[in-house]
């Protein structure tokens, strides 16, 4: 199991590897040398999840032109990422964390309450790796409003 990485900016990015849409394994430690933002996410196809893809998809030819890759996590299936990604239209890979090990490492699962009641869910949030492999800042309890662009903001213009 990765350590967590939270709260700890500088700190090396945990080596995880994930199951895309498109059925590909994507090693977190293979984009070394660039920007990777990678974002959680509770719930493929729900209004908010869906606004907030959108959003990274419209921003992503920017975020391409400051050497970044970004990358959605969710627990949900991969044929899930597939349908979601290609009726979003989504250039960007999908991590389907059925085994919450991306979560986990990222100290994204809390509790949670929805109509008065309890359980464990995925907490909107993003984080961003540097070049060198190292979180150099993470937004969490994320509202979708304006948050792709925050975190394009937060990338150096090459």
């Amino acid at each position: 199991m990765p350590e967590v990485v939270k709260n700890v900016i500088g700190k090396k990015a945990p080596k995880l590897k994930g199951i895309t849409g498109d059925g590909t394994e994507l090693k977190l430690d293979s984009l070394k040398g660039q920007w990777v933002v990678v974002y959680f996410y509770p719930k493929d196809s729900t209004p908010g999840c869906t606004t907030e893809a959108k959003d990274f998809r419209d921003l992503y030819a920017d975020f391409h032109q400051r050497n970044a890759e970004v990358i959605g996590v969710s627990r949900d299936s991969a044929k899930s990422h597939a349908n979601f990604a290609t009726k979003q239209e989504l250039p960007f890979p999908l991590i389907s964390d059925t085994d919450e090990a991306w979560c986990q490492a990222f100290d994204v699962i809390h509790e949670k309450v929805l109509y008065g009641k309890r359980h464990m869910g995925v907490v909107r949030s993003t984080f961003l790796i540097d070049p060198d492999g190292r979180l150099a800042q993470e937004w969490r309890n994320v509202k979708v409003s304006g948050h792709a662009q925050a975190v394009l903001d937060a990338i150096p213009a090459t």
